[in-house]
């Protein structure tokens, strides 16, 4: 479904809202120098009247969600000329558990996503995920988080890693664990952690029935990171974090010709920050490297970055600014990767309690290494929910999807969306 469309109805018909104020009265009752809470983004603000009701299980809350959409794409193949249209079906149930207890919290996820074309039924689909994520507070301002979640996805044909030609778009599964600890001491608080996320990708076909291998992408990937932050005052904190990974594939040569287990670094400086109640956020800069085994392959480094940035001109509007620049796995014959940049812009605007407006617009530049390719990506959209109650919501929203890929083994597209998200819950 438009993509635009399912995150509007998601962020306003769940309880998100209200857990994310909770979390900041408890992070200011606290007396923490790290809290950035004198405002609150209009898609986390909470509604009265238009929240989410819940089910009461004993110690827990579960928020049932129902969202059924509808949605025309005027090219589903994302194909360079030759555009295939289809009106596309969604239902997406949902359910989230949450804890209501003083201190810890315990909370856990379901849902999925069923596609259904009305004339292209090899593009028909079913993602499924599942998750659980935990806090143990030892201490004032000091805690453990641990989490789990496992997916069973299907890669969009809009991937820059998609496979040109495939009959069905590529199905692959991620599992992925996570542990973290935070210590905070006055002015000073110590992070640290550690990710663990696999990939395994089912083999397509191409039109002649032959197989098309995917199982060369499988892979396991470990992060470990710490962090320090230093509060310069109750409202701005500088920080020096540092992330290594270690991205091991399962096949070796012979059964590939191409080794593309490597092993990379992220050294960021930055702050965070709140500049009274008008913005708020986080910007960083630093190296970035990504050394392979291959000998074919040459390491790829230099600049990274990472920023958001919320920007509050009324209370009623939220304007977002995102940035970044890592190094991603790539999938084409003769590259194992390359740098990605990204810059966007996201508007929120509450136009009346029940009513929200949105737009973004964001730009992307892919570099491949090994080979001669670059992409030039540009998203925008736009898109409105009107809340009836709190148990039902409606979300209209337009989005336009360009790809201008030079080189090897890319493709230029264009691709539009129009949809429609009823939005159910209790």
């Amino acid at each position: 479904m438009a993509g635009a469309a399912i995150a509007i109805a998601a962020g306003l018909t769940s309880p998100a809202a209200a857990q994310s104020a909770g979390r900041m009265a408890a992070a200011a009752d606290a007396q923490t120098n790290f809290a950035r809470d004198r405002n609150v983004s209009v898609m986390q603000r909470p509604r009265d009247g238009y929240q989410a009701v819940g089910l009461r299980m004993g110690a827990f809350m579960a928020y049932p969600k129902l969202s059924l959409g509808v949605e025309h794409n005027d090219n589903i193949y994302a194909t360079d000329g030759g555009e295939t249209d289809d009106l596309i079906w969604r239902v997406a149930p949902e359910i989230s558990i949450s804890s209501d207890w003083s201190r810890h919290s315990l909370n856990a996820y379901a849902r999925s996503s069923i596609l259904r074309y009305q004339d292209f039924d090899t593009e028909n689909s079913e993602d499924i995920s599942v998750g659980a994520a935990a806090q143990i507070d030892m201490q004032r301002n000091s805690f453990i988080t641990l989490g789990f979640d496992w997916a069973d996805l299907v890669e969009p044909r809009t991937s820059p890693n998609a496979v040109l030609g495939a009959v069905e778009p590529t199905e692959y599964e991620t599992t992925a664990a996570r542990a973290a600890v935070s210590h905070e001491l006055n002015r000073l608080r110590l992070s640290g952690g550690y990710a663990f996320k696999s990939f395994d990708y089912e083999d397509g076909r191409n039109p002649a029935g032959g197989p098309i291998t995917q199982q060369y992408r499988d892979r396991d990937e470990h992060v470990i990171t710490a962090r320090a932050d230093y509060a310069v005052s109750p409202a701005t904190a500088i920080f020096l974090e540092v992330s290594r990974n270690v991205r091991d594939y399962r096949l070796a040569r012979p059964a590939v010709t191409l080794v593309r287990d490597s092993e990379g670094t992220q050294a960021l400086v930055g702050s965070n920050f709140e500049l009274g109640a008008t913005a708020r956020g986080e910007i960083a800069v630093g190296y970035l490297s990504q050394e392979y085994d291959d000998p074919t392959l040459s390491d790829i480094d230099g600049f990274g970055a990472r920023a958001q940035v919320e920007w509050f001109p009324t209370q009623l509007t939220t304007v977002t600014f995102t940035g970044s620049r890592t190094i991603e796995e790539s999938a084409s014959p003769g590259s194992a990767g390359y740098t990605s940049a990204n810059l966007g812009v996201k508007v929120d605007h509450e136009l009346m309690r029940n009513v929200i407006l949105t737009g973004n617009v964001s730009k992307g530049k892919d570099d491949y290494q090994g080979i001669t390719r670059e992409d030039d990506r540009f998203n925008a959209g736009v898109g409105a929910t009107y809340l009836l109650n709190r148990h039902v919501g409606v979300t209209l929203a337009y989005s336009h999807m360009e790809m201008d890929s030079s080189g090897v083994g890319g493709q230029d597209f264009k691709v539009n969306k129009v949809g429609a998200t009823l939005a159910l819950q209790f």
